[in-house]
């Protein structure tokens, strides 16, 4: 198995994550085997599988789901940015956010 991606992650992780046109706000939330991996940027959010983002279009809010390459799961923020965007909801479309862009693409359409 290889080793964790941060070994030292046992809570919340929150870092900037420089985006397009401002700054974004990661998160990655350990639960088990598995975590919770979500970039927000000013106008939406680009987050793992986890996230039902036509759930989040029922607010208003912009959001797609990226899916990692290679058959791998989401488990680090560079992992999010280069993943392949697999959804997006009416309102991350209006934003220009498209299947098959990357993670870092939309989130640069959202900031």
């Amino acid at each position: 198995m290889p080793p964790e991606p941060y070994p030292e992650l046992r809570t919340m992780l929150e870092r900037t994550v420089p985006l397009r046109n401002s700054e974004g706000s990661g998160y990655i939330v350990p639960l088990g085997p598995v975590s919770l991996v979500w970039i927000i940027a000013s106008k939406g959010m680009v987050g793992c599988g986890a996230f039902d983002v036509q759930a989040l279009e029922k607010f208003g809010y912009p959001a797609a789901r990226v899916q990692a390459g290679a058959g791998s799961s989401i488990k680090t923020l560079e992992d999010l940015l280069s993943g392949i965007i697999r959804e997006a909801n009416p309102s991350a479309e209006r934003h220009g956010v498209l299947t098959g862009m990357s993670g870092k693409e939309a989130l640069d359409l959202l900031s």
